[in-house]
């Protein structure tokens, strides 16, 4: 018997015949200079066998000539206009070959990829070949890969053609052609006429490409909206000096809360925790964690890593791998399979790998019995496995070499075993707030040996004990800003694709060639990265599509999915190619009929993109991944909590600090300061939120701050805490030595204490507030503080800095500064327990509301302050004084039955204790002097005692 074996390509029907001939075949030339004609004997199934390819598709569909023409007929017409089907021009002398050869055969067999291409191009090769020989029996041989065991197998052992899956694709092929063609030719026909700049230009539409488009076009404008928003968090540190190291050992601790969008709650929060002197280790949790090994690679998978690990586009990975299953060195590498068949013959393509100098050994290691099964996915097409090396290349180079080592260093990673570590846990209760540290020691790398695209490192933790109690080397409330999104990228796009069922794994690099190719969307490097800008006619067209109003837009990805999903009907035999063409069509027709009535905003939209903006969309790419730090952020800072509404944290500025000093027996409390610190992994940025920072200050002798307001820590010369943006109307303001500015109006300033005049100054420890005080300018040792009623119009309330100086935190406006602001309606306040809310009083005085229960675990987050003119009853307050009191009185001070609100220091009314002058001048002056006193201490003053 004579078989006839079409292969898909040339390169695979000289393989093929390479194979089955054991190298003994004659060639013949064809009229087709690319194909080639191999004649040899196979015993196997006493057959004459003569192989010879394709180049793709053979046919195509197009209109008839009446139709064909731009201006021949209404664009409309074309969704029902007869399509005919004939052999491409290009590829007239190829089926000329096939039918010449099919007339001397009794079998064909179809050697095309097995996909659902491949069995539409193996249903064109037999209607050319019928046409030759109407009896020809037609089978085909399914493989995977190209080596001798599969290549033999599927010859001995033909199936029947899955004419199912050949109709979808021609299903799709007929939908593009009808709707792309329609809607092509009304968009470029009608903006050509009606906007000059795109006189010349085709504004080509496709099924998949304005999905696409729609994907890069959302996150630019997502991007282009963004608005930072402020949260606060608590930053905790712990220095041990290193036994191996001179540089101290540092352990920050993560605060529970993650990060808060609103400074006053931080500020309670922070306040709070410094009242006490030591924070308490209350758990510590060892226990096994492992890192998975890779799943079986897919092609989206392939694609992904391309341009992420290797940064090479999707399409360049795909012709490459292509490439490399054409040579024998890969299997098929278009499946979405990640689930390895159990009779797969892992240990045969292992040893094959042995030999590479690089990665030989260890594929020796799984040989020696370090094998592992792979894991399993939730994908299987039962077409192809996953794609994995068939063979080893030794002479490979640039970019074939690092896509094959990818793939082999993959296969490998995911036959051996999983990372594993042990995870320590420490956490810590510093008054009422919890923190803990993450620590993490590696005992077996196994897979990670192999495959270095995955990291994971040791970070070791100091030794601590349950009850142990430290002083923390600092702790500061520290200001971050959520981050802007990134554009996308090739994989993001990719996933994003694959998420939504746009195109299918083997066409959705082709789609995003497309879109770039047409002009809609421009590639735009950063560093090493390729970032997705759409232009000014893709932003146009999508805003126009989105401005008709259709239920389901062109731009956005559920059409397409619908249509995707009826080409898998018409594979499992759940609807015929008709029904789903009648379905399809119908649906655009009514949404063409749509965008031809408003076609006016299409116009609108594109103009006004073309004619007010250049070619490339203005859009700030940011920094280079690399050079994060040097923009004010990187690392942690910022990000604790995975940095909010926006992303990770962008990098925190120091808002509140608290130096404890170094080790465990440092002074207590230190002095607390604003200067936000670089190291330390924080990546704390001197910078305002909405201003450049101020020039440094001229030379000049140091002027003395009023005590309260001096930083005691001889490192920290802040010059970023005091603005010098006076409160408007703009006034004079003079610069200090300290780099403060402070303005002087002499109608409205205050007496101080001592009799001098005091200095109005605008706090910027909360960035956007503007706050302003009065603080005695002569005398440092007054300890004189008055809030400023001249906040400007944008401060919501005038605080002091916490810390040791302990200087009262009060109010002048019952307007938050946060995106949250506290409700109007006078009515009873249920927390997130389902509970009653009773209304509190801070150690400043304000009034807020917050869940009654008693233990910090059952506690929940609610927090919402209340109006000053709030007449509810108020709880006793339950600050620690550092008086030693345990309670505040109950004769007054925010005692519910005390409705005077008296102050219970000295019993008058009007006032609280903690903003008593005398009082607190006298409370500073104790702090300071226990203060003094534990850091002599800890100097070792006292040892001789």
């Amino acid at each position: 018997m004579r078989v006839l074996c079409v292969a898909e390509k040339p390169s695979i029907s000289k393989s093929i015949t390479q194979i089955l001939s054991g190298g003994q075949f004659t060639t013949r030339n064809s009229k087709n200079k690319y194909i080639k004609n191999y004649d040899f004997n196979y015993p196997q199934t006493n057959s004459v066998y003569t192989v010879t390819s394709v180049t793709g598709h053979v046919m195509e569909h197009d209109f008839n000539i009446m139709y064909s023409k731009w201006t021949s007929c209404d664009p409309f017409a074309l969704f029902e206009a007869p399509v005919e089907c004939k052999v491409k021009e290009d590829a007239k002398t190829i089926a000329e070959n096939l039918k010449t050869e099919a007339r001397k055969a009794q079998m064909l067999m179809i050697w095309t990829d097995c996909d659902r291409e491949g069995e539409n191009i193996g249903a064109e090769i037999m209607k050319i070949c019928r046409k030759a020989n109407p009896t020809i029996s037609v089978r085909r041989a399914r493989f995977s890969a190209i080596i001798a065991q599969q290549i033999h197998n599927a010859a001995q052992n033909p199936v029947q053609l899955d004419m199912a899956q050949a109709n979808a694709v021609e299903t799709r092929i007929l939908l593009d052609l009808r709707i792309g063609s329609a809607f092509t030719r009304l968009q470029t026909l009608n903006l050509q006429n009606r906007l000059e700049a795109l006189a010349r230009e085709l504004i080509s539409y496709g099924p998949c490409q304005f999905p696409t488009l729609g994907f890069v076009v959302a996150r630019y404008n997502k991007l282009k909206n963004f608005k930072p928003e402020s949260f606060w968090y608590i930053y905790l540190s712990l220095s041990r000096p290193s036994a191996t190291d001179e540089d101290d050992n540092e352990t920050v601790f993560t605060w529970k809360r993650g990060h808060v969008f609103h400074f006053e709650s931080a500020m309670v929060w922070y306040e709070d925790a410094l009242t006490h002197p030591m924070a308490r280790v209350s758990k510590v949790t060892v226990k096994d964690t492992k890192k998975w090994k890779p799943l079986p690679l897919t092609t989206v998978d392939l694609q992904k890593a391309g341009s992420r690990l290797l940064k090479i586009s999707p399409k360049r990975v795909l012709d490459i791998a292509e490439g490399l299953y054409q040579r024998g060195f890969l299997s098929y590498p278009r499946t979405e399979t990640d689930v390895y068949d159990p009779q797969f013959d892992f240990m045969t393509l292992i040893g094959k790998q042995t030999v590479d100098p690089a990665w030989g050994g260890f594929a020796a290691g799984l040989q020696g019995g370090g094998f592992n099964p792979p894991r399993r996915g939730k994908n299987d097409d039962h077409a192809h496995p996953p794609i994995h090396p068939t063979a080893h290349a030794a002479n490979l180079a640039g970019d074939e070499k690092r896509v094959y080592e990818y793939i082999a260093r993959r296969f490998l990673a995911s036959c051996s075993k999983d990372a594993l570590g042990w995870q320590t846990t420490v956490d810590v209760q510093y008054g009422e707030e919890e923190f803990s540290a993450t620590g993490l020691v590696i005992r077996e790398r196994n897979y990670l040996d192999v495959f270095p695209y995955d990291k994971w490192s040791d970070k070791e933790l100091p030794n601590f004990e349950v009850g142990e109690a430290f002083v923390p080397t600092e702790c500061r409330l520290d200001e971050g800003q959520t981050s802007k999104p990134t554009l996308l990228t090739e994989a993001d796009l990719v996933s994003l694709m694959d998420e939504h069922g746009i195109g299918t794994d083997a066409t959705i690099a082709q789609h995003i060639q497309t879109v770039v190719d047409r002009g809609y969307v421009i590639e735009r490097m950063q560093g090493a990265t390729k970032y997705l800008v759409p232009s000014t006619l893709g932003i146009g067209l999508v805003e126009g599509y989105d401005a008709i109003g259709f239920e389901q837009s062109l731009s956005k990805p559920e059409l397409r999915r619908e249509t995707e999903r009826r080409m898998i009907d018409i594979c499992h035999g759940l609807k015929s190619k008709g029904e789903v063409l009648m379905e399809s069509i119908e649906r655009y027709k009514e949404m063409f009929m749509r965008t031809r009535i408003e076609f006016q905003k299409l116009v609108q939209a594109v103009g006004n993109r073309i004619n007010g903006q250049g070619p490339v969309p203005d859009v700030d790419l940011g920094e280079a991944h690399d050079d994060d730090d040097d923009d004010g952020g990187g690392g942690p800072g910022g990000g604790r909590g995975r940095g909010g509404r926006g992303g990770r944290g962008r990098g925190a500025r120091g808002v509140m600090r608290a130096t404890r000093g170094t080790g465990r027996g440092a002074s207590t409390r230190g002095s607390t300061s604003t200067r936000a610190r670089r190291g330390r992994g924080r990546g704390g940025s001197s910078i305002t939120s909405h201003r450049p920072p101020s020039p440094p200050p001229p030379p000049a002798p140091p002027r003395p701050l009023p005590a309260a307001l001096v930083d005691n820590d001889d490192n920290d010369d802040d010059e970023n805490y005091w603005s010098d943006d006076p409160a408007p109307p703009p006034a004079p303001a003079r610069a200090t030595g300290d780099g403060s500015s402070l303005s002087i109006s002499a109608s409205a300033a205050p007496k101080c204490d001592c009799g001098h005049s005091a200095i109005e100054r605008s706090v910027k420890g909360a960035t956007k507030t503007g706050r302003k005080c009065w603080t005695c300018a002569q005398d440092p040792k007054c300890g004189f503080f008055q809030s400023s009623g001249a906040s400007s119009a944008v401060a919501s309330s005038s605080s002091s800095r916490a810390g040791p100086s302990n200087t009262t935190y009060s109010s002048s406006s019952t307007v938050i500064p946060s995106k949250r602001p506290h409700s109007a309606v006078a009515t009873e306040r249920r927390c997130q327990c389902d509970l009653t809310a009773p209304l509190k009083v801070s150690a400043q005085g304000r009034k807020y509301w917050s869940c009654p229960n008693g233990s910090r675990q059952a506690r929940c987050t609610y927090f919402e302050w209340a109006p000053d003119d709030q007449e509810d009853p108020v709880e006793p307050p339950k600050r620690i004084f550092p008086t030693g009191s345990k309670n505040a009185s109950t004769s007054g001070g925010g005692n519910g039955g005390n409705s005077s609100g008296g102050c219970f220091r000295c019993g008058e009314e009007g006032h609280w204790a903690s903003a008593d002058t005398e009082f607190r001048r006298r409370w500073r002056r104790g702090r300071w002097f226990w203060r003094s006193l534990l850091q002599m201490w800890a100097r070792g003053a006292f040892q001789q005692w």
